[in-house]
């Protein structure tokens, strides 16, 4: 469970590239797995030969073992790091051993050049399933042995934050609605919360003035013990909403954090999809219980078990974690749940559906894990699809309340969307005009396949463009890393998968750019809701491909419509020309829902609606 990967559910090889900042004087860079690469001023990295298939292909050596294998000087110019007629030698992933290449002709003999031990990336294709890949994929992983530096204690840097945009006011003309029975009444300030002093001096420090509509409903429903799910748009404030009440509740009955039980029993135990969602939740829980007894604790993949697990024996009240090193360290005895009183779900849609559903349903099964009805179960995204909606009933009691603040399933109206029509072979021209346009303007790239980062990032890096990635298959050092020098300015350009596609609070990035469109319109609204957060204006630019994305501009017609955005013709075109579509609607199950249970048993209480009247009740869609 070291290496637990939350970015698909197959562990996978890639091209890992550890730094793709360029180097200004042309010399070569060493990466963190070994793997030396350089950008000559002179003649540049010919990333168009990275895919050719005219000659044979090897590759690298996946994270952690990163070298080439075997080449020849006809194949690989060592002086100048040029890319020429591909490479011959070995791809060793996490979970396989590579073979010799893939030969010209497509020759897959485990012995001439076999790809052993396959290679499946996010949406990608099985290169090769020799038969040696059962017997590789046993192989034991190594061992994990990072340890994330030490995190600072300084004030200064614990509550540092970034100021709300010029639109923050606008969030009190949000349309909110609260479904189910008797929900409690909404709070206009945080003093309305009757917060406990430490409380109310960290939300001073962190630069709250007024709570968002989220934050205005959700703490008085978590305060009088109702669960929930909450469905509210991108950059509103989700985090905090949880985070309050459940940190008030617990200083408010004396709870401390105890380093000499050999067992530690959380509290409040809280679960997203992927590492950087979780360690960001993590440093929100840290700061708003600063100072306090309280005492949050983060565990993930890619870092060392048993740093996590001395974190874990100096006491823990809240417990955060990606589901499968949670899993672990409940496995190995060292995480008791008996005292859970809160469950929290985030990005919940995402834990919930077909990928982490099995181990929600472990945790939940967990010996000891209060039942339902014995324990708080709190559910936040932007996005709650009706199948994912019956699925959760599982998790939650009957009498929860179903909160909606804005379009749902919609994108920030603080968010400039455009279209570009473009080929695949020219979206790499038009993504280079784009951010060399932006200078040195925080931009996100978000592409579907992990390789395809990797590739993206080193052509800008060809270009003087500073640039790293992100995916799951780099080592946590590295995702950190990338983070680290995306949110410095270092590297003004961030390439990403999925990984960062939900959650993500990132000062100032001004841009995204959907190099690739997602294949549905949930991950379309995730992805740009990484600009245009609290109140600032942001851009997302995507490349609309006609042979790869027209099943999906219908629902993109409709998230442009609902944003008073502006649809171009041709897109608004391919929505009605589309031959499975007899009328316009958007798919069900890939756009978030109302309430499901609207018109069952539970009533509607419409708390405010803007001026304007979108097309957002169930009954228009139909």
């Amino acid at each position: 469970m070291d290496d637990w990967e939350e970015e698909g559910t197959t562990t996978a090889a890639t091209t890992n590239l550890t730094n793709h900042n360029l180097c200004e004087d042309g010399g070569s860079r060493r990466g963190g797995n070994g793997f030396t690469y350089s950008f000559p001023s002179d003649e540049p990295l010919n990333i168009n030969n990275w895919n050719n298939t005219g000659g044979e292909m090897g590759g690298f050596r996946g994270a952690g073992r990163g070298h080439f294998g075997r080449k020849d000087s006809s194949e690989f110019n060592g002086n100048n790091g040029h890319f020429e007629n591909g490479l011959r030698g070995g791809y060793r992933g996490r979970g396989g051993r590579g073979g010799r290449g893939i030969r010209q002709g497509g020759d897959h003999d485990g012995n001439r050049g076999g790809f052993r031990g396959g290679y499946r990336g996010k949406d990608e294709e099985v290169f090769s399933q020799g038969e040696d890949t059962k017997k590789e994929s046993n192989e034991e992983k190594p061992k994990v042995t990072y340890i994330p530096p030490t995190l600072p204690e300084d004030e200064e840097s614990i509550f540092a934050h970034y100021e709300t945009g010029i639109n923050f006011d606008k969030y009190d003309d949000i349309m909110v609605e609260v479904s189910g029975v008797s929900p409690p009444q909404a709070i206009s300030t945080f003093d309305d919360a009757e917060l406990c002093e430490s409380l109310r001096k960290s939300i001073s420090k962190s630069g709250y003035i007024k709570p968002t509509p989220v934050q205005k409903h959700g703490i008085p429903i978590i305060c009088a013990g109702r669960d929930l799910m909450a469905c509210a748009q991108t950059g509103s404030g989700k985090t905090a909403a949880f985070l309050l009440p459940i940190l008030q509740k617990l200083m408010a009955d004396g709870v401390a954090a105890s380093s000499f039980s050999e067992i530690q029993e959380p509290e409040a135990v809280i679960v997203a999809p992927t590492r950087e969602l979780i360690g960001q939740i993590f440093l929100e829980a840290r700061k708003f219980s600063f100072g306090t007894c309280v005492r949050p604790v983060v565990v993930y993949g890619g870092v060392n078990t048993g740093f996590q697990l001395r974190e874990l024996s100096r006491g823990c009240n809240v417990l955060c974690g990606t589901p499968g090193r949670m899993l672990d360290v409940i496995g190995r005895g060292k995480v008791g749940l008996s005292k859970v009183r809160y469950l929290v779900l985030d990005e919940a849609d995402r834990m919930l559906d077909m990928g982490f559903e099995p181990d929600m349903r472990r945790l939940v099964g967990t010996p000891g894990m209060p039942s339902k009805e014995n324990r708080q179960t709190l559910m936040f995204s932007a996005t709650f699809p009706e199948d994912i909606q019956r699925l959760a009933r599982d998790f939650l009691r009957v009498d929860y309340l179903f909160l909606t603040v804005g379009i749902v399933g919609g994108a920030c109206t603080d968010v400039e969307q455009t279209f570009v029509k473009v080929t695949k072979f020219c979206k790499r021209e038009q993504l280079l005009d784009i951010v060399k346009s932006t200078g040195t303007e925080r931009t996100m790239v978000f592409v579907e396949t992990k390789r395809q980062a990797d590739f993206i990032a080193a052509h800008l890096c060809q270009e003087n463009v500073p640039t790293t990635s992100i995916h799951g298959d780099r080592e946590q050092r590295e995702r950190e890393k990338a983070l680290c020098d995306f949110r410095s300015g270092r590297c003004p350009v961030l390439v990403a998968t999925s990984v960062a596609a939900r959650g993500l609070d990132i000062p100032d990035v001004q841009h995204v750019i959907n190099f690739d469109l997602p294949n549905n319109i949930s991950d379309y609204v995730h992805r740009i809701g990484r600009t245009g957060r609290c109140g600032n204006i942001g851009r997302a630019v995507s490349f609309y491909d006609p042979d790869t994305d027209s099943p999906l501009a219908h629902s993109l017609v409709t998230i442009l419509a609902k944003a008073q955005q502006e649809v171009p013709s041709w897109l608004e075109e391919s929505a009605f020309s589309s031959p499975s579509i007899g009328k316009f609607n958007p798919p069900r199950k890939d756009f978030a829902a109302l309430d499901s249970r609207k018109g069952e048993l539970f009533p509607v209480n419409v708390s405010s609606r803007p001026a304007f009247q979108a097309a957002t009740d169930e009954e228009e869609w139909e």
